[in-house]
Formats: structure tokens, sequence, C-alpha cells
């Protein structure tokens, strides 16, 4: 198995207990589908669909909807979410990568804090402009490197074993200058917008253990330093609760995030 694959069954495996993180990105998802501009009759395909919250959201508004992830545990739970609205989505276990489908075949392609995770951008913004007809919408939801989720990819970096040569660090997606060199002269029309999320937590260790058992980066270093090196586990605890505590003020964690919105030439 090369560097990649191995990368990728990684988080595979990694993000297998995100489900009650959805909690959080459900408001976040009706911001993405409104940004994007999704309507009625539109074929609409969300990369790295999770446990399907835009999906869902894009076929309530009646667009026809493909979902993709890696995680088939969290295709399951698309599946029983799009049953629970009554909506119909077509989801699938794949890669962004690798999109198991024709050219030109999607009006609009979406990704909530997803296909950041892809480690080859390039390869990412080249099968997403692949499947998406010219004048279609590609737009998304990354997290910005220099606030809170961003960081934490800092702290998570220094403890976690390192990722394969070539691959990009997730965050840089959430910058508006990387964004567009990214998508290049391939779009148009580049809009670009801030929303925040709120994560209700009693304190920042009440938050971390939460992160420590949905979050798969975070779950990896957990399992990784509990029994290798309990000492560096606490150190990583210490750090990144402090990095928590800067955004923390009465009971609520702010986590700003940018929308991207472009054009296909």
């Amino acid at each position: 198995m090369d560097d990649f694959k191995q990368f990728k069954e990684l988080q595979k495996q990694g993000w297998v207990h995100f489900a009650p993180l959805e909690t959080f990105t459900i408001p976040a998802a009706a911001q993405l589908v409104r940004h994007s501009r999704i309507r009625s009759g539109q074929r609409v395909l969300d990369v790295a669909c999770g446990t399907g919250p835009v999906a869902v959201t894009a076929a309530r508004a009646g667009a026809t909807v493909n979902g993709i992830d890696l995680t088939p545990q969290l295709l399951d739970r698309a599946r029983e979410n799009a049953a629970l609205a009554g909506v119909n989505v077509d989801f699938r276990e794949a890669d962004v990568e690798q999109l198991p489908f024709s050219d030109a075949e999607f009006d609009v392609v979406v990704s909530q804090f997803g296909h950041m995770f892809a480690p080859r951008p390039d390869v990412a913004v080249r099968e997403m402009m692949r499947v998406l007809k010219p004048g279609g919408t590609i737009a998304f939801s990354t997290w910005p490197p220099e606030l809170l989720v961003g960081r934490t990819f800092g702290v998570v970096g220094r403890y976690a074993p390192p990722p394969p040569p070539g691959a990009a660090s997730p965050p840089l997606w959430g910058d508006p200058r990387v964004v567009t060199e990214r998508l290049g002269d391939a779009v148009k029309n580049i809009v670009f917008d801030r929303q925040r999320m709120l994560y209700p937590a009693l304190s920042a260790s009440h938050a971390r253990v939460f992160f420590e058992r949905t979050a798969g980066p975070v779950i990896k270093i957990v399992e990784m330093l509990a029994t290798s090196d309990p000492a560096r586990l606490e150190a990583f605890r210490r750090e990144y609760e402090a990095l928590v505590a800067d955004y923390y003020e009465d009971n609520i964690i702010r986590q700003d995030y940018l929308m991207t919105r472009a054009t296909k030439r």
C-alpha cells in the first residue's frame, strides 16, 4: 500500500466516530446551501458528505443529490438522516481524488469541511471541476488557518506522525489567497463570506474530552500516546485546552469559518 492509500485508510478509520459532531454542522449546512444558491431541479454533488447535513438540506430544497464519503459508517448515518427527512439522496463510498461520475454531470459541487482533508489539493480540484458543468457552481466551507480549528491542526501536527510527503495542510483551504490560487483560471466570480459556528461547552476540558471521542485526528493522537507516551499526551491536552480557552466565553466556543463560491468557466 502506497503512502497516500495508507493515509486515506487512517482517515477513514479516524472519522468513524464523527456522528455526534453533526449536531453542530447542521446549521452550517443550511448556510452553505444558501451560499451555494442551490435550487430545485439542480443536480448537486456533496463531497466528503459525512452524515449528510448538506446533502439532505439540498435535497429538501428540491435538488437531485449525490453524496460521497470515505467512511461507510458515516454514510449509513447519512442514509438514516435522509430517510428521516423524507428525501432521496444517492450516497456512496468514494474518494474526492477519484470521483465515480462522468464529466460535467453536476450543476453544483459542494463540500462542508470535507474536501480540505484530501492530501493532494490539485487532484481534488481537478476532479471536482471535471464533474461540474461549465457555468456550474463550486462552493465549500473550510477552516481558516489563523482561527481556532485551523490553529488546532497546528497543535495536532506537533504530536501526530507526519503526513505523507507532499500532503497539504487542510486549513490552507481556509485562506482566500490559497483558494484563489488553487481554483485558478478554471473559475470566475469568486465570492468569500464568513460565518460562525457556536459550540456549547462547560469548560475547555469538557470540549477537549468531546473532541477526543469524535474528531478523527484527535482520536488517533490519544490512541497513540495513551500507551506510548502518557506524559506527552498530557502535554497535548494542556496545549489544546489553552488554545480553546482563547475562544471560550459564557459556555460557548466560537468557531469561525470561511465560505467560498465560484463559477466554472
